[in-house]
């Protein structure tokens, strides 16, 4: 009895006892992760990648040939329209025109033969004989009948014969001048780069300026001669001759060249002609100076000898001061090179130019211009009598006269720039001041001081005259210069 209350007591406990983990251990799993295959895993990523790239190859290439018919279909493009315009009235071939004027005529004879053959059949009995009457009357009475194709080119070029009568003109006008132009070659030694030595040559163009009964002289310009060790001067008929120089003026890069006439034919002399200095300051029938004028250009215009240009004068006023003188520079409409040498010359086959275009400016520097031979008439005799030119360093120009009133300014040549160290800086004239008198020649102009210049030697001093401008007045100074050559 007591042992089933004792085993009935541990069944009680038993039940009472909570459950815990390790009761049911025998039924725990444990859950492994399945391994990644890297391989399987980068194949499957290529080939995705690589359907997605066609695919899009795909798309593009149906897109591009399926957008045009799309389009039209969508959009239908229009047929675009004949161009077309109404013809003019009246309006003729040129092969009409060609033979206009004839036609009239050679249908008005075929209307006159044929009424002479009718009537010339109703009077005639024989059929044949009437027939050759006819064709030789026809022949008789038409006047064209062998001349059509010569009256249809000279209705062609009869509106032309003006044009070709002005430039026959001008053609006779250069051929009397080219006679006294000639070609200057300076010939130089050169070595190469295997110090062999060679001849360079270098040309340009000059003019006869005179005939002194023992030279011929030549103008031409001096920087291409420069370092020249022979001087050769080719004329009109072929023949060439050796030059020097004879005297230079650095100013207007312009010399004067001397060939010895015991080295020249009789045959040349009489074939060469001497040039005509004109006027570059004369005026015209309608009094407004050369502007307007024709001219004509003859020399080295285009890097090549004997060029001609027709043309005509645009301006001829400009002013181009240089230092102890000022020149005019005459431009034209003629299209040269950048660096041509030559003579202007007018329609009375006179020179009033010398081809220079060094002072063009950018925008016109294939305009042929050239420097008026009015204000180089005195340097050209001093040059071709051997004489050296004064240097005093002086720069003058003319005063308004509406300025020159209204300030009240002496009469004379302003000076607006002087050299440095030159002889009338060193003696002290200066900037500012008025030249009024050179030895006894008054001075009113920039002209008359240049003019008074090229009397003047190297040789001796001279007295210049200036005004000052001081607090109330212009004071009167005098220099005496010893001029020297440039």
């Amino acid at each position: 009895m007591k042992k089933d209350k004792e085993n009935e007591t541990l069944e009680t406990r038993e039940e009472n006892v909570p459950e815990t983990a390790s009761d049911f251990q025998f039924i725990q799993e444990k859950i492994k992760e399945r391994p990644i295959n890297k391989k399987k895993l980068l194949k499957r990523t290529i080939a995705t990648a690589s359907l997605a790239v066609l695919f899009g190859v795909l798309a593009c290439l149906s897109f591009l040939f399926l957008e045009p018919v799309l389009n039209n279909w969508i959009y239908p493009e229009e047929e675009p329209e004949v161009v077309a315009f109404p013809p003019e009235k009246n309006e003729k071939l040129p092969e009409d025109m060609l033979t206009e004027g004839t036609t009239t005529e050679q249908e008005e004879s075929t209307v006159t033969g044929s009424t002479e053959h009718q009537v010339q059949s109703e009077t005639l009995t024989d059929g044949e004989e009437s027939s050759d009457e006819n064709r030789n009357n026809s022949n008789e009475d038409d006047p064209l009948a062998g001349n059509f194709e010569l009256e249809s080119e000279t209705e062609v070029i009869e509106p032309l014969k003006p044009y070709q009568t002005q430039y026959e003109e001008l053609y006779s006008v250069y051929r009397e001048v080219a006679s006294s132009m000639v070609t200057v070659t300076a010939v130089r030694s050169d070595v190469d780069w295997f110090n062999n030595t060679y001849q360079s040559e270098g040309s340009t163009a000059g003019v006869i300026i005179a005939n002194n009964n023992r030279e011929l002289l030549i103008l031409s310009k001096k920087s291409p001669l420069d370092d020249a060790e022979t001087i050769r001067i080719s004329f009109c008929n072929g023949t060439s001759a050796n030059a020097e120089i004879k005297q230079y003026d650095l100013n207007t890069n312009l010399a004067v060249l001397a060939v010895d006439l015991k080295y020249l034919r009789s045959t040349t002399l009489e074939q060469v002609t001497v040039a005509v200095l004109g006027s570059s300051a004369a005026k015209g029938t309608s009094g407004m100076g050369l502007a307007g004028t024709p001219v004509i250009a003859i020399g080295n215009l285009f890097g090549y000898k004997d060029n001609v240009c027709y043309g005509m004068v645009t301006s001829s006023g400009n002013a181009i001061p240089m230092v102890d003188s000022e020149y005019r520079l005459i431009t034209t409409d003629i299209y040269a090179g950048t660096n041509p040498s030559g003579i202007l010359v007018n329609m009375d086959k006179e020179v009033i130019g010398i081809v220079d275009n060094s002072n063009n400016h950018e925008d016109t520097r294939n305009l042929l211009s050239a420097i008026g031979i009015t204000e180089l008439k005195g340097m050209i005799a001093k040059l071709s009598n051997g004489e050296s030119m004064p240097y005093l360093g002086i720069y003058t120009q003319d005063i308004d006269f509406q300025v020159r009133n209204e300030q009240s300014i002496p009469q004379g040549a302003y000076i607006f720039d002087i050299d440095m160290d030159s002889p009338a800086m060193m003696k002290g004239i200066q900037k500012g001041d008025i030249l009024v008198r050179i030895g006894t020649q008054e001075i009113r102009s920039a002209a008359d001081y240049m003019n008074a210049l090229r009397n003047v030697s190297v040789e001796r001093s001279i007295t210049i005259v200036v005004k000052r401008a001081s607090v109330n007045e212009y004071e009167e100074m005098q220099f005496t210069i010893q001029p020297e050559t440039k």
